[in-house]
């Protein structure tokens, strides 16, 4: 594994002082339902890794030294913190009302970390479809989650041999992952020089109008960190490093996919997003690469769980604005056999099901909100866990001003059947799609995923 050194760790603040009241009239900010879950669960943590002279559309793309990316980052975070306060704040305990808010007082700023390494190369990290865990890990900072307060945001710049890194952890009772691409992509344009042209964020949680208000808040935030100040991690963020490998599926294979499910129904074709076709390959290469070594009968019930975005649903009254900055996510549950899905159509009937849960969703997003239930009787061995979308721009918003990352990738993804999905570098059409899987069957995971896509 790479050695990293840290050579600096300061603090940067939002460059412009916040009102003494705070972000839209108060200086806290109240967790919603749908956030309170999160101050036990890991966190958010992200690896942008940059590549000196690799090529790029057009010609060659160089990077700036290292030194003066550093300015610009810290330069810009400052610029870009003034935008989104709960970011530089602290999620804080409230002993007289039992409540947990951020406190956007910004009283120190964000934690700033500034690494280098000798041996970690830019361009091989970049370039196997394996993850180098180890060194992925080592790029991305750590936040302090056992006890409250604690800190939204920490960042790692690293300078590698032949690249640069930028790592960053956020924690997750504050952002969901499309808030995580807001700031990435506001933070990235101040950086370049060019302003920031999306609707600016909406922070008040009250517009997440989850039936029960504040109460159902208090009792869910009770449920799952009974402890205050304390918190302990109901799913752990680490343990033993389970294999991680990425694919690059195009807006061909797509097609072909899609096409392979059509060509499999029995009745009547219906459309499905890339989203369904990559959630039903992925489901069924797990199940055929675990059968019948770890799914040994074909009548075990397995399971598709994904999230789901509540801005915007005609479900929830009013609709949480498409604004929104923060985590608003809910679940869906989709369920077959292992028989169902080794069969010869198996791909259309893990589509049909997966579509279904999909429009169930859309009808009533919130009807799974409380999905942390499903731990409690979940085989997490016979689970597809899929998070991100293949519309969130992971390459095209993580520009700094010398081009898109030659790689990003989800560190905190440690569970077998865990898919993470983004926009590929390049656009065009193209999804990649991150899995985590047991060593002993990878391989041929591999080989199905492959072989459906073909």
């Amino acid at each position: 594994m790479p050695t990293v050194n840290v050579v600096e760790v300061a603090r940067v603040a939002p460059s412009a002082p916040q009102p003494e009241d705070g972000p839209e009239g108060s200086l806290l900010l109240g967790l919603s339902a749908l956030e309170v879950p999160w101050i036990a669960l890991p966190l958010i943590q992200r690896v942008l890794i940059f590549v000196d002279n690799a090529d790029a559309d057009g010609g060659v793309q160089q990077l700036p030294p290292f030194a003066s990316m550093v300015a610009s980052l810290r330069a810009s975070l400052a610029a870009t913190l003034a935008r989104f306060p709960p970011l530089a704040g602290r999620i804080v305990h409230l002993p007289s009302t039992a409540d947990a808010a951020i406190d956007c007082s910004a009283s120190d700023g964000v934690r700033f970390m500034v690494a280098e390494s000798e041996d970690a190369d830019a361009a091989r990290l970049v370039g196997e479809a394996d993850h180098d865990v180890g060194a992925f890990r080592e790029l991305v900072p750590e936040l302090e989650t056992g006890a409250l307060p604690a800190e939204v945001l920490a960042v790692q710049v690293t300078r590698l041999n032949g690249g640069a890194a930028v790592g960053v952890a956020m924690h997750h009772a504050v952002v969901d992952g499309r808030s995580v691409w807001r700031f990435l992509a506001a933070w990235a344009a101040a950086c370049r020089g060019d302003g920031d042209d999306a609707v600016a964020p909406a922070f008040e949680r009250a517009v997440v109008a989850v039936p029960g208000g504040e109460e159902l808040v208090r009792s869910t935030l009770r449920k799952y960190s009974p402890n205050l100040p304390l918190t302990t991690m109901i799913i752990p963020g680490s343990g033993p490093t389970l294999p991680r490998r990425t694919f690059t599926v195009t807006a061909q294979h797509i097609h072909r996919l899609k096409q392979r499910i059509t060509d499999d129904l029995t009745s009547s074709p219906t459309p499905y997003s890339s989203f369904v076709a990559l959630a039903a390959l992925t489901w069924v290469s797990f199940v055929r690469s675990k059968h019948p070594s770890a799914i040994s009968s074909s009548s075990s019930s397995v399971y598709l769980f994904f999230f789901v975005d509540c801005r915007g649903r005609p479900g929830i009254e009013p609709p949480v604005p498409e604004s929104y900055f923060g985590t608003c996510i809910s679940g869906a549950l989709a369920k077959a056999t292992a028989r169902d899905l080794l069969a010869e159509d198996g791909l259309a009937f893990a589509a049909a099901a997966v579509q279904a849960e999909v429009r169930r969703a859309a009808e009533d997003p919130l009807a799974l909100w409380d999905w942390m239930e499903l731990l409690h009787w979940m085989p997490l061995d016979r689970l597809v866990n899929v998070s991100g979308s293949a519309r969130f721009p992971a390459y095209e918003a993580a520009d700094f001003g010398w081009g898109p990352p030659g790689r990003t990738e989800l560190v905190t993804m440690n569970a077998g059947g865990q898919l993470v999905l983004v926009a590929a570098k390049g656009g065009a059409g193209a999804v990649q799609a991150s899995v985590c899987m047991e060593a002993e069957h990878m391989d041929c995971f591999n080989s199905h995923f492959l072989g459906l896509t073909g």
